[in-house]
């Protein structure tokens, strides 16, 4: 079995927070009040396009390492279908031959990115806890 540079406490939350970012709707509030309890929150689900959830996701992929970001990219795309634990090699490979700048824009575009990063570690074998993670730095 292939060894990941990224560790698992690292993925999960990433998981975590690409499902709080998926929950994010189309502004329908437009003229919201200024008390967000008497609009009973809802502009909280409602993606402004100044999205703390989406600067704290790129926040923490730019941090990570080279290595890291290679890795995660692999494992969405593991986890995604385009290829088998067999084929790590040439994931990681095509990962790194690909990889830019903009690696958190590129994962932060794929719709079901938590659910690709869920796939990617159980193809591993690996577990994460469906529940609140702190990240390992």
């Amino acid at each position: 079995m292939p060894e990941l540079a990224i560790s698992v406490e690292k993925v999960a939350f990433l998981i975590e927070k690409a499902r709080e970012f998926d929950v994010k709707d189309e502004v329908t509030d437009t003229d919201s009040g200024s008390n967000a309890a008497d609009d009973k929150m809802i502009d909280v689900l409602e993606d402004s396009g100044d999205d703390p959830v989406a600067r704290e996701i790129v926040g923490f992929i730019d941090a990570l390492t080279e290595d890291e970001q290679i890795d995660l990219v692999a494992l969405m795309r593991l986890g995604r279908g385009d290829g088998s634990i067999e084929e790590w090699s040439e994931l990681r490979r095509e990962a790194a031959e690909q990889r830019n700048r903009r690696t958190a824009s590129y994962l932060l575009g794929e719709p079901l990115l938590s659910d690709f990063l869920a796939g990617g570690l159980d193809a591993f074998g690996l577990t994460w806890a469906d529940e609140r993670t702190t990240p390992i730095r």
